[in-house]
Formats: C-alpha cells, structure tokens, sequence
C-alpha cells in the first residue's frame, strides 16, 4: 500500500506494493526486511494466523433464516449460498479451505477479496484474489471499486457490489490496516534473533576472539594459521573439544556469549510482543510461563475464544450478510451465523455437559441435543418435546369458587 499521505491525497490504497515489498521489503531498526513474505517465516506470526484461520474454518458457517414471528431459527438449504458458503465456495476450496485463506489474508494484510461470479442475480462461486493484486479506488462521493492486476499483467475495474471485500480493523473506514507493516519491528527484531543464535550455533556456540602469538607471522604462518584454527576450532562438530596453543598463543574472547546477550529472554519477549499484534494469547501458540496452572490454562483457553475468535465471528457474519445477501433476503429473515458449538468436538465430556446441559435445561428438544452430535432422532414423540424442569414450571391458581345458589 502506498503511503498513508499519499493514499489520502489519490483517494485510493492497495496492498499491491506490500506484495512487491516481498522482493524489496522494508527494513526495520535490526535491518531485516520485513513483509508478508518474510514474516510468516517467523515461527510466532505462522503460529497466530494458524490457531486463528484453523480457529474460524473449523466451526460451521450456515445460511440461517428466521421465521416472521422469530419462534423459529432454521438452516436455509434451500438457498444457493448456504451450499457455497457451508460446503463449496468454488471449484478447488472447500469451506474450510477458503475461510482459512479469508483469515490468513485478513490477518497479515488487512484485507480480502473475494469475485461475486454471479449467472443472473444469484451468486454461483465466491473467486478469491490474491491481496496483492487488488487496488482499491475510492471516489469524491465514497464510492469503491476494485482494480485487479491478473498474473500476465491485464487490468480489470470491477464495481463495489462485484467483490466481497473482508476488512480487518482500519483508520479511514475502507481499508484495513496492513499488520504486518505496524508489527514490523517487533517482527524483524524476532528475526534477527532467531538469526544471531542460528550463527551462534553454527559456529559451536564459541564466541569469536583473538588468536595472539609471540613475534611476527610472515604470509605463510599466517595462512597456516588461519586455515588451523578454521579447522580445529570452528564448526559444531568441535563444541566441547579442547584447543591446544603452542608458542606461548592466547586465546582472547572479543563477544558476548548466548547467556550474556540474554537470547533465550529476547526470544520469549518477541513471542509475546507478537502475539500481542495479534491479539492471540501465547500459550495458543506453545508458549506458556512456569507460573502458569491447569486451572490458568483453562481460563486462557476460554479467553482465546471470547476475545480473539468472537470477535472474527462477528467480523465475517456482518460482512457476509451486507455483502452476500440483499436487503430484501435480510427483510425476510436470512443470516449467516457461526455454530461456536463446533469447538467443543475436541472435548466429549464439554460436549456431554453442554447438550445435557440445554436438554434438561428446557432450552434443547432431546431429538435438537441429538442433532448436534450428528445422531438420527428418537422415533418417540416424547423426544420432541422441551423438559421443562419441575422447579421453574408456574403454578396454576386456584379456581374462583362459584357462587351459592339461593336456597341450596
């Protein structure tokens, strides 16, 4: 994307530069050039798009409809998307597979893009584009439209209602912000670490120094020695080996050991600076202090669903019904909604708790609680009927005694 002065004074952004900064990039404080390229190369930026895409692919999108009195909430498989958007966006995606590359996109850019590839008024393949080839075009009136780059170069301009364009959190309303460029620092710092210990190891984990000896070496003694010490001294294969000096050499330390540079410390603290950006709790990508307890775990677990997916539930629900659905099919009842049920498949007992839980609770039919856990209905009729527990259900008052009647 271009610069933000300059994408306020053409009225128009686009992450097509981000993606030619794969070739180019730009450099951090550390020197490391960082873009989306690049970053995903950093074990905690892969691990965060991935426990967040496989967070929001893994539970069930439907196409939800709504009866007019709102007593009734069923699926919509009568409607063309709830197929597209449940089971086959396209022809090569599954669900999962194209929600994962909304989020992944969404995550690292800021944005997706998605082709409406409608025959008539009625949308038959959501076509995702590559982020970097879209530049978003934004006129006087606040009017969109979307320039796509295809890969031998042609240009195309489609319209707003031509493209479904998912926003992560922005600044100006229309565009999202680009993570990875805000991150960056952080992100290059990681790199440069993982770097510094990648060198470190590769030497034996021996820090660099002064070899020293008495007199003066002419060219050969000198040529020898190097290649000796390259040898002898270099390389893993020689950690933990002894060096021998002859002719009163010294050997004198010029850095900083691992321990002394504090690399195991830097490296956790990028984890967490990362996972901050994100937003992801960093025991969800394997990082977990010694403070830390079952109970704790537990709590961040639920925290990772409350405050990191919900959030993306809702952000794709609302986008998906103002850019899939017209407004008379919202008129009539039509939502998409996220089953956050489904992240309890990982637990049997949560599950067992949970459906018995709505069951006895009057909230779930029995024949409801076993369609969750994919099972064919009781065939008995009382299985489709709530159990309202004894202790909630109202009293029926006493009748009014009729009157007597004169001279009984």
């Amino acid at each position: 994307m271009a610069l933000l002065a300059e994408a306020f004074s053409r009225k128009s952004s686009s992450t097509l530069d981000l993606f030619r900064e794969i070739y180019g990039g730009r450099m951090t404080a550390t020197g490391r050039t960082v873009n989306v390229g690049t970053a995903i190369d950093v074990s905690t930026v892969f691990a965060c798009c991935r426990v967040i895409g496989e967070g929001v692919a893994q539970v069930p999108f439907k196409l939800m409809r709504e009866s007019a009195d709102g007593k009734q909430r069923l699926p919509a498989k009568d409607h063309p998307l709830y197929d597209k958007l449940a089971f086959k966006p396209n022809r090569w995606q599954s669900s999962f597979e194209y929600r994962e590359t909304i989020i992944w996109q969404t995550v690292l850019a800021g944005n997706h893009f998605s082709y409406k590839n409608r025959i008539g008024n009625r949308i038959v393949e959501l076509f995702p584009f590559d982020t970097g080839a879209v530049k978003v075009l934004r006129e006087d009136n606040g009017t969109l439209s979307y320039e796509v780059t295809a890969p031998n170069g042609s240009k195309q301009t489609f319209p707003a209602e031509s493209i479904w364009h998912v926003r992560g959190p922005s600044l100006n309303s229309w565009y999202g912000l680009e993570a990875v460029k805000h991150a960056r620092e952080a992100i290059g710092l990681a790199m440069a670490t993982e770097e510094a210990v990648g060198r470190l190891h590769k030497n034996g984990v021996r820090p660099s120094g002064v070899y020293s000896v008495e007199n003066t070496l002419n060219n050969e003694q000198h040529t020898a020695l190097t290649k000796w010490v390259e040898t002898h001294l270099a390389g893993g294969d020689n950690a933990g080996k002894p060096l021998i000096l002859d002719r009163a050499a010294k050997w004198t330390s010029m850095q900083m050991t691992g321990i002394d540079a504090q690399t195991l410390e830097q490296r956790r603290f990028q984890i967490e600076e990362i996972c901050r950006f994100a937003r992801v709790m960093p025991i969800m990508v394997g990082y977990s202090d010694k403070a830390a307890t079952y109970a704790s775990a537990e709590q961040m677990f639920l925290a990772h669903v409350v405050h990191t997916l919900a959030p993306w539930y809702q952000r794709l629900e609302q986008s998906a019904d103002i850019n899939l659905l017209t407004d008379r099919e919202r008129e009539s009842g039509l939502y998409f909604n996220f089953v956050e049920e489904g992240l309890l498949r990982g637990s049997l007992r949560d599950t067992k708790d949970t459906v018995l839980g709505y069951v006895n609770g009057g909230i779930l039919t029995p024949n409801e609680g076993r369609a969750k856990l994919d099972m064919n209905p009781d065939s008995d009729p009382v299985s489709d009927r709530l159990r309202i527990p004894a202790n909630i259900v109202g009293t029926v008052p006493d009748a009014t005694p009729e009157a007597t009647p004169p001279g009984a």
